[in-house]
């Protein structure tokens, strides 16, 4: 006999972290609703983070939202997968000393593949980030769509799955602070063509190339800006935090733009750039605002030292 999933979830005091696979869109309706009923009844304030004409759909569904449902577009507040954990944060920290719960769609088949190991790297922080806080977090996968080793990736990062309204513990969970190795994969060789520079003391030769390229590939006024501010963060903390300096690499395709920098420093923190930084601490702020600004951020640090790789689309 199936499980509904919004009683399934109702159990436990701490964070409760599901991944529902769905079918088509009578699947998705049939279940997110019950989703948010079930929350409704309980008077958990809900989250819902979907694409645009979903979130369409469920605010008629719900008469353009009842009290204590929130509905966002999905595919602008995680455009860059490591602005969500923060937008959910935000949501929570609206209803101190109550249970909330999300239903989000992080993942979607239009995604790039750089795009896609990041979501799934935010799936699993999200283990990490919300321990014991009181929530239920429901993320929804499209199997009619997506590809089987996405799906495979939602099973390592979820300790249950929902599949036809049956909740089966998964094999394949990774643990609180497991990874799928797909993440961790060393970025790509910048390509030949590549616009290069070595810096060390001074950061006006980096904003000043990354200014020119973004203009050679028509990079918008504002976000030309974004990026330089970006680069600019990046490179400050390899003057702040290494000896031996730094290399930046521009290039971009029909697309993007892309900057990707490496130094010999080490970022510990899985969670740096996934947090709102504190006023009253010095430092922090620098990966937070690059994952402000930038569209994607891929970062991959390890004893040998990190690259960063930021992305802009050009339109």
């Amino acid at each position: 006999m199936g499980v509904d999933v919004a009683e399934a979830v109702a159990a436990g005091d701490g964070f409760l972290h599901r991944a529902l696979l769905y079918r088509g869109a009578a699947e998705f309706r049939a279940a997110v609703e019950r989703y948010v009923r079930g929350g409704l009844a309980r008077t958990e304030p809900v989250l819902v983070a979907t694409s645009p004409g979903k979130v369409s759909w469920l605010r008629r569904e719900f008469n353009g939202g009842a009290a204590g449902v929130a509905f966002t577009d999905m595919t602008e507040v995680g455009r860059n997968p490591a602005r969500i954990i923060p937008a959910i944060r935000t949501f929570m920290d609206r209803y101190p000393g109550r249970r909330v719960r999300c239903v989000g769609e992080p993942v979607w088949a239009a995604r790039s593949a750089a795009e896609l190991r990041e979501a799934t790297r935010y799936e699993a922080l999200v283990n990490t980030a919300f321990s014991g806080i009181p929530a239920t977090m429901v993320c929804l996968y499209d199997s009619a769509e997506l590809t089987s080793s996405v799906l495979d990736d939602a099973g390592c990062t979820h300790p249950a799955l929902f599949r036809e309204g049956e909740e089966q513990a998964s094999s394949s969970y990774l643990g609180a602070d497991g990874l799928p190795p797909g993440c961790d994969r060393p970025l790509g060789r910048p390509p030949a063509a590549a616009e290069r520079l070595s810096y060390q003391r001074d950061l006006r030769p980096v904003r000043s190339l990354v200014n020119h390229c973004a203009r050679s590939a028509r990079l918008p006024a504002r976000r030309i800006t974004d990026l330089v501010l970006a680069a600019s963060e990046v490179a400050a903390n390899t003057l702040r935090h290494t000896k031996a300096g730094g290399t930046v690499h521009l290039w971009h395709d029909e697309d993007e733009i892309l900057c990707q920098i490496q130094d010999s420093g080490v970022i510990a923190d899985r969670l740096a750039g996934y947090r709102v930084p504190a006023d009253d601490l010095p430092g922090g702020k620098g990966l937070w605002l690059v994952n402000q600004v930038c569209d994607l951020v891929e970062v991959r640090s390890n004893p040998d030292g990190t690259t960063i790789c930021l992305h802009m689309r050009l339109r």
